[in-house]
C-alpha cells in the first residue's frame, strides 16, 4: 500500500512537476506611461479655491517573472506555490509643473504664481521579480 502512495505522488509530479529552467524567461522592465493627475486646494472652511491639473509622463514597472506551483506532501494545500511579482526596486522623487488652473467656476487662471504649481511625485526608476506579498525591502 505505501509503495502505491509513493508512486501516485511520483506520478503527479512527474506530469505537473517543472523545472524552473523550463519557464519562460523574465521580462520586469520599467517602461513609460501617461497619467492624469488633478490637484484639488480647499480653505480652512473646506470650500475649493483652485483645480490644477495635467497629464504627467512616469515610469510603470511592468512585466512577467518566473512562478510556479508544483505538489507537495508536506504543505497543507498539496501544492507549494513559489510567486514572483514585477515591482519597483528603486523610487526616485521627481518635481513636475500642473500648469491647467483653474478657479472653482472653471475658468482659467492666467495671473502670475495662480496659473502653474509644482508637485513631487515618486516614480520607479528600477524594477525587477520580488517574491509576491514581500514588503519588506
Amino acid at each position: 500500500m505505501f509503495t502505491k502512495g509513493l508512486l501516485l505522488i511520483f506520478a503527479i509530479f512527474a506530469t505537473y512537476g517543472y523545472c524552473v529552467s523550463e519557464l519562460p524567461d523574465e521580462s520586469c522592465e520599467t517602461l513609460p506611461s501617461d497619467i492624469h493627475i488633478t490637484k484639488e486646494e480647499f480653505d480652512e472652511l473646506g470650500r475649493l479655491q483652485r483645480t490644477r491639473n495635467g497629464e504627467v509622463a512616469v515610469n510603470k514597472c511592468e512585466g512577467s517573472c518566473k512562478s510556479q506551483v508544483q505538489p507537495s506532501v508536506i504543505t497543507p494545500t498539496g501544492f507549494l506555490k513559489e510567486c514572483y511579482c514585477c515591482r519597483e526596486s528603486y523610487l526616485r522623487e521627481r518635481i513636475v509643473t500642473l500648469t491647467h488652473c483653474y478657479d472653482p467656476d472653471g475658468l482659467r487662471l492666467t495671473g502670475e504664481g495662480e496659473n502653474s504649481m509644482d508637485i513631487k511625485l515618486r516614480e520607479p526608476s528600477e524594477c525587477k521579480c520580488y517574491k509576491c506579498g514581500d514588503f519588506s525591502r
